[in-house]
Protein backbone atom coordinates (compact mmCIF):
# COMPACT_ATOMS: atom_id res chain seq x y z
CA UNK A 1 0.00 0.00 0.00
CA UNK A 2 1.31 3.60 -0.56
CA UNK A 3 3.24 5.82 1.80
CA UNK A 4 2.84 9.44 1.66
CA UNK A 5 5.22 12.06 3.92
CA UNK A 6 4.81 16.11 3.91
CA UNK A 7 7.79 17.96 3.72
CA UNK A 8 9.09 21.00 1.70
CA UNK A 9 10.58 21.47 -1.81
CA UNK A 10 14.47 23.12 -1.53
CA UNK A 11 15.59 23.00 -4.75
CA UNK A 12 14.88 22.45 -8.11
CA UNK A 13 17.46 20.36 -9.97
CA UNK A 14 16.14 19.50 -13.94
CA UNK A 15 12.88 20.79 -15.60
CA UNK A 16 11.66 20.21 -19.23
CA UNK A 17 8.04 19.52 -20.60
CA UNK A 18 6.05 17.69 -18.32
CA UNK A 19 8.48 17.27 -15.57
CA UNK A 20 10.63 18.75 -12.39
CA UNK A 21 13.37 17.00 -10.30
CA UNK A 22 13.54 18.49 -7.02
CA UNK A 23 14.91 17.91 -3.36
CA UNK A 24 12.23 17.85 -0.23
CA UNK A 25 13.03 17.98 2.72
CA UNK A 26 10.68 16.09 5.53
CA UNK A 27 12.62 17.22 8.69
CA UNK A 28 16.17 15.33 8.04
CA UNK A 29 17.46 16.85 4.96
CA UNK A 30 17.12 16.90 1.70
CA UNK A 31 15.78 13.90 -0.45
CA UNK A 32 15.02 13.78 -4.37
CA UNK A 33 11.55 13.77 -5.83
CA UNK A 34 9.55 13.93 -9.35
CA UNK A 35 6.21 16.25 -10.19
CA UNK A 36 4.55 15.48 -13.00
CA UNK A 37 3.44 18.85 -13.80
CA UNK A 38 0.76 17.97 -16.46
CA UNK A 39 -0.62 16.04 -14.21
CA UNK A 40 -0.67 17.99 -9.93
CA UNK A 41 1.12 21.59 -11.86
CA UNK A 42 4.52 22.84 -11.08
CA UNK A 43 6.28 23.27 -7.39
CA UNK A 44 8.48 26.08 -6.54
CA UNK A 45 11.11 26.30 -3.56
CA UNK A 46 9.51 26.57 -0.39
CA UNK A 47 6.32 25.01 -1.21
CA UNK A 48 4.86 22.56 1.24
CA UNK A 49 3.86 19.16 -0.55
CA UNK A 50 2.44 15.79 0.21
CA UNK A 51 5.02 13.27 -1.60
CA UNK A 52 5.03 9.66 -2.14
CA UNK A 53 7.57 7.75 -0.82
CA UNK A 54 6.89 4.30 -1.18
CA UNK A 55 9.16 3.34 -4.40
CA UNK A 56 12.02 4.61 -2.27
CA UNK A 57 10.95 2.32 0.86
CA UNK A 58 11.06 -0.19 -1.23
CA UNK A 59 14.31 0.37 -2.19
CA UNK A 60 13.30 0.01 -6.25
CA UNK A 61 16.11 1.12 -8.54
CA UNK A 62 14.28 3.10 -12.03
CA UNK A 63 11.41 3.80 -9.42
CA UNK A 64 13.98 5.08 -6.60
CA UNK A 65 12.57 8.68 -6.67
CA UNK A 66 9.94 9.84 -4.27
CA UNK A 67 6.78 11.42 -6.28
CA UNK A 68 5.07 14.66 -5.58
CA UNK A 69 1.07 14.18 -4.55
CA UNK A 70 0.26 17.13 -4.32
CA UNK A 71 1.24 20.66 -3.95
CA UNK A 72 -0.28 22.28 -0.58
CA UNK A 73 0.79 25.62 -1.85
CA UNK A 74 -2.17 25.84 -3.74
CA UNK A 75 -6.08 25.15 -3.39
CA UNK A 76 -7.07 24.03 -6.90
CA UNK A 77 -5.14 23.57 -10.47
CA UNK A 78 -6.71 22.62 -13.51
CA UNK A 79 -5.27 22.20 -16.80
CA UNK A 80 -8.26 21.46 -19.63
CA UNK A 81 -7.88 18.52 -21.80
CA UNK A 82 -8.11 17.89 -25.60
CA UNK A 83 -10.76 15.00 -25.65
CA UNK A 84 -12.18 13.23 -23.02
CA UNK A 85 -10.25 10.11 -22.48
CA UNK A 86 -8.99 9.40 -19.37
CA UNK A 87 -6.08 8.04 -17.96
CA UNK A 88 -5.08 7.35 -15.02
CA UNK A 89 -8.36 6.08 -14.79
CA UNK A 90 -10.56 5.93 -11.51
CA UNK A 91 -8.07 7.28 -9.57
CA UNK A 92 -7.96 10.65 -7.80
CA UNK A 93 -4.78 11.52 -10.84
CA UNK A 94 -7.49 10.73 -13.41
CA UNK A 95 -6.65 13.18 -16.35
CA UNK A 96 -7.94 13.71 -19.40
CA UNK A 97 -5.64 13.54 -21.82
CA UNK A 98 -7.52 12.60 -25.46
CA UNK A 99 -6.87 10.32 -27.96
CA UNK A 100 -5.48 10.79 -31.60
CA UNK A 101 -7.96 8.32 -32.59
CA UNK A 102 -11.30 10.93 -31.71
CA UNK A 103 -9.20 13.94 -33.39
CA UNK A 104 -7.92 12.36 -36.35
CA UNK A 105 -10.63 11.73 -39.04
CA UNK A 106 -8.09 9.39 -41.20
CA UNK A 107 -7.84 7.14 -37.97
CA UNK A 108 -12.08 6.25 -38.61
CA UNK A 109 -11.38 3.05 -40.09
CA UNK A 110 -7.96 2.60 -40.03
CA UNK A 111 -7.33 -1.30 -39.87
CA UNK A 112 -3.79 -1.82 -41.25
CA UNK A 113 -0.36 -0.63 -41.40
CA UNK A 114 0.75 -1.34 -44.52
CA UNK A 115 3.67 -3.69 -44.53
CA UNK A 116 5.41 -1.16 -41.40
CA UNK A 117 8.21 -2.70 -39.43
CA UNK A 118 7.44 -3.19 -35.82
CA UNK A 119 10.42 -3.79 -33.42
CA UNK A 120 8.90 -5.05 -29.96
CA UNK A 121 11.30 -4.97 -26.81
CA UNK A 122 10.48 -6.10 -23.53
CA UNK A 123 13.09 -3.28 -21.97
CA UNK A 124 12.85 0.24 -22.13
CA UNK A 125 17.47 0.37 -22.11
CA UNK A 126 17.19 -1.03 -25.38
CA UNK A 127 15.26 1.69 -27.09
CA UNK A 128 18.08 3.67 -28.38
CA UNK A 129 19.72 0.54 -29.15
CA UNK A 130 17.50 0.21 -31.61
CA UNK A 131 17.04 3.85 -32.58
CA UNK A 132 20.88 4.41 -33.16
CA UNK A 133 21.33 1.17 -35.32
CA UNK A 134 18.35 2.17 -37.32
CA UNK A 135 19.47 5.60 -37.65
CA UNK A 136 22.42 4.36 -38.93
CA UNK A 137 21.54 2.31 -41.93
CA UNK A 138 18.54 4.45 -42.73
CA UNK A 139 19.02 8.32 -41.68
CA UNK A 140 16.07 9.87 -43.63
CA UNK A 141 13.32 7.45 -42.34
CA UNK A 142 10.68 7.97 -39.83
CA UNK A 143 10.85 5.82 -36.34
CA UNK A 144 8.35 6.38 -33.91
CA UNK A 145 8.68 4.94 -30.59
CA UNK A 146 5.12 3.63 -29.09
CA UNK A 147 5.19 3.39 -25.38
CA UNK A 148 3.02 0.66 -23.91
CA UNK A 149 1.60 0.86 -19.72
CA UNK A 150 3.55 -1.72 -19.11
CA UNK A 151 6.41 -0.33 -16.59
CA UNK A 152 6.06 3.77 -15.69
CA UNK A 153 3.30 5.48 -17.36
CA UNK A 154 4.91 9.12 -17.64
CA UNK A 155 7.00 9.15 -21.01
CA UNK A 156 8.15 12.70 -19.31
CA UNK A 157 10.01 10.47 -16.76
CA UNK A 158 12.23 8.67 -19.32
CA UNK A 159 15.80 10.41 -19.73
CA UNK A 160 16.50 8.42 -22.59
CA UNK A 161 13.52 9.19 -25.12
CA UNK A 162 14.17 13.18 -24.23
CA UNK A 163 18.10 12.93 -25.49
CA UNK A 164 16.75 10.25 -28.39
CA UNK A 165 14.28 12.76 -29.45
CA UNK A 166 16.32 15.91 -29.01
CA UNK A 167 18.90 14.11 -30.97
CA UNK A 168 16.93 12.85 -33.78
CA UNK A 169 16.99 9.45 -33.31
CA UNK A 170 13.30 8.96 -32.55
CA UNK A 171 10.48 11.14 -34.87
CA UNK A 172 7.82 11.49 -32.82
CA UNK A 173 6.33 9.39 -30.11
CA UNK A 174 3.15 7.72 -29.22
CA UNK A 175 1.72 6.34 -24.96
CA UNK A 176 -0.83 4.01 -25.33
CA UNK A 177 -3.28 2.43 -22.55
CA UNK A 178 -2.69 4.21 -18.91
CA UNK A 179 0.65 5.67 -20.31
CA UNK A 180 0.62 8.97 -21.35
CA UNK A 181 2.54 12.04 -21.98
CA UNK A 182 3.55 11.04 -26.01
CA UNK A 183 3.13 13.78 -28.85
CA UNK A 184 0.29 11.21 -29.79
CA UNK A 185 -2.30 9.12 -27.46
CA UNK A 186 -3.96 6.20 -27.89
CA UNK A 187 -6.32 4.05 -26.48
CA UNK A 188 -5.24 1.08 -27.38
CA UNK A 189 -2.02 -0.94 -28.71
CA UNK A 190 -3.24 -1.52 -31.85
CA UNK A 191 -4.27 1.99 -32.81
CA UNK A 192 -1.25 2.94 -31.47
CA UNK A 193 0.29 1.52 -34.14
CA UNK A 194 -2.05 3.12 -36.37
CA UNK A 195 -1.62 6.34 -34.84
CA UNK A 196 2.17 5.66 -35.59
CA UNK A 197 1.52 4.83 -39.08
CA UNK A 198 -1.20 7.22 -40.45
CA UNK A 199 -0.61 10.33 -37.62
CA UNK A 200 2.93 10.28 -37.02
CA UNK A 201 3.86 9.29 -40.41
CA UNK A 202 6.34 6.60 -39.43
CA UNK A 203 8.74 4.40 -41.99
CA UNK A 204 9.09 1.90 -38.65
CA UNK A 205 8.07 1.53 -34.78
CA UNK A 206 9.57 0.41 -31.96
CA UNK A 207 7.40 -0.91 -28.95
CA UNK A 208 8.81 -1.05 -25.57
CA UNK A 209 7.34 -0.43 -22.35
CA UNK A 210 8.39 2.72 -20.21
CA UNK A 211 11.32 2.72 -17.37
CA UNK A 212 10.87 -0.07 -14.75
CA UNK A 213 9.89 -3.11 -15.60
CA UNK A 214 8.45 -5.60 -13.49
CA UNK A 215 9.67 -9.33 -12.46
CA UNK A 216 8.56 -11.83 -10.39
CA UNK A 217 10.93 -15.17 -10.74
CA UNK A 218 8.25 -16.91 -12.59
CA UNK A 219 7.30 -17.52 -15.64
CA UNK A 220 4.75 -15.74 -16.07
CA UNK A 221 5.20 -12.93 -13.98
CA UNK A 222 6.68 -10.07 -15.76
CA UNK A 223 5.64 -7.23 -17.57
CA UNK A 224 7.95 -8.02 -20.75
CA UNK A 225 5.12 -10.60 -21.78
CA UNK A 226 3.80 -8.33 -23.55
CA UNK A 227 6.68 -8.55 -26.37
CA UNK A 228 4.15 -11.67 -28.00
CA UNK A 229 1.22 -9.95 -28.13
CA UNK A 230 2.62 -6.65 -29.42
CA UNK A 231 4.30 -8.67 -32.02
CA UNK A 232 0.63 -10.37 -32.96
CA UNK A 233 -0.84 -6.60 -32.98
CA UNK A 234 1.51 -6.46 -35.56
CA UNK A 235 0.47 -9.08 -37.94
CA UNK A 236 -2.59 -8.62 -37.26
CA UNK A 237 -2.76 -5.20 -38.91
CA UNK A 238 -0.21 -5.82 -41.79
CA UNK A 239 3.16 -5.11 -40.11
CA UNK A 240 6.32 -6.68 -40.51
CA UNK A 241 6.90 -7.86 -36.97
CA UNK A 242 10.39 -8.01 -35.23
CA UNK A 243 11.64 -9.45 -32.09
CA UNK A 244 14.49 -7.81 -29.76
CA UNK A 245 15.82 -10.73 -28.15
CA UNK A 246 17.06 -10.33 -24.50
CA UNK A 247 19.84 -11.60 -23.37
CA UNK A 248 22.99 -10.68 -21.42
CA UNK A 249 26.14 -12.46 -19.51
CA UNK A 250 26.69 -9.56 -17.14
CA UNK A 251 23.42 -10.57 -15.38
CA UNK A 252 24.45 -12.20 -12.57
CA UNK A 253 20.67 -14.12 -12.20
CA UNK A 254 20.69 -17.60 -13.76
CA UNK A 255 17.27 -17.16 -15.41
CA UNK A 256 18.56 -14.09 -17.63
CA UNK A 257 21.81 -15.02 -18.47
CA UNK A 258 22.20 -16.07 -21.79
CA UNK A 259 18.79 -15.92 -23.47
CA UNK A 260 16.37 -14.36 -21.12
CA UNK A 261 13.73 -16.56 -20.00
CA UNK A 262 11.58 -13.42 -20.89
CA UNK A 263 12.35 -13.65 -24.12
CA UNK A 264 11.64 -17.54 -24.43
CA UNK A 265 8.09 -17.47 -22.75
CA UNK A 266 7.44 -14.09 -24.70
CA UNK A 267 8.14 -15.60 -28.02
CA UNK A 268 7.81 -19.62 -27.15
CA UNK A 269 3.87 -19.01 -25.44
CA UNK A 270 2.83 -15.54 -25.23
CA UNK A 271 3.30 -14.68 -29.26
CA UNK A 272 1.24 -16.67 -31.48
CA UNK A 273 2.34 -15.58 -34.70
CA UNK A 274 5.38 -16.33 -37.08
CA UNK A 275 7.73 -12.98 -36.19
CA UNK A 276 11.02 -12.83 -37.59
CA UNK A 277 14.04 -12.92 -35.04
CA UNK A 278 17.19 -11.45 -35.65
CA UNK A 279 20.32 -13.20 -33.91
CA UNK A 280 23.09 -11.07 -33.23
CA UNK A 281 26.51 -12.35 -35.04
CA UNK A 282 28.42 -11.70 -31.63
CA UNK A 283 30.64 -14.66 -32.07
CA UNK A 284 32.43 -16.92 -29.63
CA UNK A 285 31.28 -18.48 -26.87
CA UNK A 286 28.11 -16.31 -26.26
CA UNK A 287 26.68 -17.13 -29.98
CA UNK A 288 26.74 -20.67 -29.28
CA UNK A 289 25.17 -19.79 -26.08
CA UNK A 290 22.52 -17.34 -27.34
CA UNK A 291 22.15 -20.27 -30.43
CA UNK A 292 22.21 -23.04 -28.11
CA UNK A 293 18.91 -21.07 -26.10
CA UNK A 294 16.99 -19.84 -29.01
CA UNK A 295 16.90 -23.86 -29.61
CA UNK A 296 16.47 -25.02 -26.47
CA UNK A 297 13.09 -22.71 -26.28
CA UNK A 298 12.28 -23.89 -29.04
CA UNK A 299 11.90 -20.77 -31.54
CA UNK A 300 13.72 -21.67 -33.90
CA UNK A 301 10.67 -24.01 -35.06
CA UNK A 302 8.17 -21.51 -34.21
CA UNK A 303 9.75 -18.20 -35.95
CA UNK A 304 12.22 -17.08 -38.59
CA UNK A 305 15.75 -17.15 -37.06
CA UNK A 306 18.08 -14.52 -38.95
CA UNK A 307 21.35 -14.01 -38.25
CA UNK A 308 22.43 -10.40 -38.29
CA UNK A 309 26.11 -8.32 -37.98
CA UNK A 310 25.33 -5.93 -35.34
CA UNK A 311 26.70 -2.39 -35.64
CA UNK A 312 29.26 -1.15 -33.45
CA UNK A 313 26.11 0.23 -31.09
CA UNK A 314 28.83 1.33 -28.66
CA UNK A 315 30.62 3.25 -30.81
CA UNK A 316 27.12 4.77 -31.72
CA UNK A 317 25.88 5.62 -28.38
CA UNK A 318 29.26 7.50 -28.16
CA UNK A 319 28.84 9.40 -31.62
CA UNK A 320 25.69 10.00 -30.08
CA UNK A 321 26.34 11.34 -26.43
CA UNK A 322 24.37 8.47 -24.93
CA UNK A 323 24.81 7.67 -21.51
CA UNK A 324 22.66 4.34 -21.99
CA UNK A 325 22.45 1.86 -19.04
CA UNK A 326 20.33 -1.54 -17.90
CA UNK A 327 20.07 -2.90 -14.22
CA UNK A 328 21.99 -0.45 -13.21
CA UNK A 329 24.83 -1.51 -15.67
CA UNK A 330 26.41 0.64 -18.25
CA UNK A 331 26.28 -0.42 -21.91
CA UNK A 332 30.10 -1.85 -22.28
CA UNK A 333 29.39 -3.91 -19.60
CA UNK A 334 26.52 -5.70 -21.72
CA UNK A 335 27.05 -5.14 -25.13
CA UNK A 336 25.14 -8.57 -26.18
CA UNK A 337 22.11 -6.96 -24.48
CA UNK A 338 23.16 -4.19 -26.94
CA UNK A 339 23.74 -6.23 -30.07
CA UNK A 340 20.49 -7.93 -29.58
CA UNK A 341 18.50 -4.74 -29.99
CA UNK A 342 20.45 -2.88 -32.19
CA UNK A 343 20.00 -6.07 -34.70
CA UNK A 344 16.72 -5.33 -34.28
CA UNK A 345 16.95 -1.33 -35.57
CA UNK A 346 19.22 -2.89 -38.65
CA UNK A 347 16.91 -5.64 -39.48
CA UNK A 348 13.90 -3.00 -39.21
CA UNK A 349 15.60 -0.14 -41.45
CA UNK A 350 16.68 -2.90 -44.06
CA UNK A 351 12.51 -3.49 -44.23
CA UNK A 352 12.09 -0.19 -44.73
CA UNK A 353 13.65 0.04 -48.07
CA UNK A 354 11.60 -1.88 -49.91
CA UNK A 355 8.49 -0.11 -48.96
CA UNK A 356 10.98 3.59 -49.20
CA UNK A 357 13.42 2.81 -51.75
CA UNK A 358 14.63 6.54 -50.88
CA UNK A 359 14.69 6.25 -47.21
CA UNK A 360 18.42 5.44 -46.72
Amino acid sequence: MPSFRTGAVVRLLEERRGLQRVEVDFGDGPERAYVLTEVTGPVAVGDRVVVNTTAVELGLGTGGWHVVHWNLAREEWREPGPGHVLKARYTSLQADVGSTEERDPSLAAAADVGGMPVVAAGLHSQVPAVAVAFKDAAPAARLVYVMTDGAGLPLALSDLVAALTGRGLLDATVTCGQAFGGDFEAVSLFSALAVARHAAGADAVVVAMGPGVAGTGTRLGFSAIEVGPVLDAAAALGGRPVACLRASFADPRPRHRGLSHHSATALGLACRSRVTVPLPLVGGPEEETLRAGVAAAGLDARHDIVTVKPPDVLGLFERHGLAVTSMGRPAAADPVLFACAAVAGTLAAELVFPLHPGAA
